[in-house]
């Protein structure tokens, strides 16, 4: 697991091992995880299609509709183009992607349009892997996650479900109330840790967010906590403000981790499309945000956000949420994601 083979001593591993042997368990172990992950998977990739069918009916029909039974023209080009563009993918990404497209049907003389869907798919998932890679594997403990995000993009239940699935994974998780200045924030924040059953550090409302990550990551290290997830604030009176306050805990965090920071996460909701594209150009100048977290696919119709995020920011979308329950908040794949939006088995890129 993520966290068990980091933080683990080898003697402990190596008891369980022989307890495992000692009660004739060893065989069922190795295979019953295993069940239960692919389980998981096409449970989590059934919820990412439904949670996609907006995006399906308001940007892959369209382009279903444009590239069926007609001729690659110019005309059909510059159709895609305006697809592309008003699901939300960017006006950058959308040029790019249609030259790639007209250089790659003259280089491959494509002539039908149903030939060049499986060109298109293929391009998306090349720009989605361009930046992907998953939460960054834990060196030592506390690993530490900064969340980072405009109020209402969705912060709170995204530190929600992550503490939530590393407690899963048999991680000591503790959370930090660090968006001090919203009101109600911690009092929230509290409700999630008391339902996943973590501890939470937190001051009185109005104090300084810098002083909450200072008894926080004292904390972590004096409780032996495997993982802190530190909320930060997501709106002050100014965009300077904004940026100051996170520059200084992010000092703070650092100088009492003695480190950089694990993983700093900008939460994006989904639905707010072009804006999300300035809001991780602004936090970007306030901390070094090292990956994303979008949210709410599930509530609109122009996922192609998604694209525009990775191709033009060169930051990773780490995670995306699909909808309320813990597990719909699941690692990014591009070829998971670009088989459930276009909702057929196309020969995908590989991985590596």
């Amino acid at each position: 697991m993520f966290w068990k083979k980091i933080f683990r001593s080898d003697k402990a591993a190596e008891k369980e091992k022989d307890q495992r042997e000692k009660q004739g368990q060893e065989q069922e172990e190795e295979h019953q995880p295993e069940q239960k992950t692919e389980e998981a998977e096409r449970g989590f990739f059934k919820r990412l299609v439904s949670g996609l069918e907006k995006t399906k009916q308001g940007f892959v029909d369209k382009v279903e509709g444009i590239m069926t039974g007609r001729k690659v023209d110019e005309e059909l080009f510059e159709e895609l183009e305006e697809a592309l563009i008003q699901a939300d993918c960017g006006v950058e990404t959308s040029l790019y992607l249609v030259d790639q497209l007209r250089e790659r049907s003259r280089a491959e003389k494509i002539t039908e349009s149903e030939a060049l869907k499986g060109v298109l798919i293929e391009e998306i998932v090349r720009i989605l892997q361009k930046n992907a890679e998953p939460l960054r594997a834990p060196q030592e403990a506390p690993y530490v996650l900064m969340v980072v995000g405009v109020n209402g993009a969705g912060k709170t239940t995204t530190i929600g479900k992550l503490a939530y699935r590393f407690k899963q994974e048999g991680a000591r998780v503790l959370l930090a109330a660090g968006d001090t200045f919203r009101a109600g924030a911690i009092e929230q924040l509290e409700v999630w840790a008391n339902r996943v059953g973590v501890d939470l550090i937190k001051h009185k409302e109005g104090s300084d967010p810098a002083a909450v990550a200072y008894d926080a990551i004292n904390a972590a290290k004096a409780r032996k906590t495997d993982i802190l997830i530190l909320d930060t604030a997501g709106r002050l009176q100014t965009k300077v403000n904004l940026m100051s306050e996170l520059g200084k805990v992010h000092r703070v965090v650092q100088r009492e981790l003695g480190r950089d920071l694990d993983e700093i996460l900008l939460v994006v909701d989904a639905t707010t499309g072009q804006n999300a594209l300035s809001q991780a150009k602004i936090f970007s100048e306030a901390v070094p945000v090292t990956g994303i977290a979008l949210t709410k696919l599930d509530g609109t119709a122009k996922g192609g956000i998604v694209l525009a995020l990775a191709n033009e920011l060169n930051l990773a979308v780490k995670l995306v949420g699909v909808g309320e329950q813990y597990e719909d908040l699941q690692d990014f794949d591009p070829n998971t994601f670009a088989s459930a939006l276009f909702g057929r088995q196309e020969k995908m890129l590989d991985k590596d």
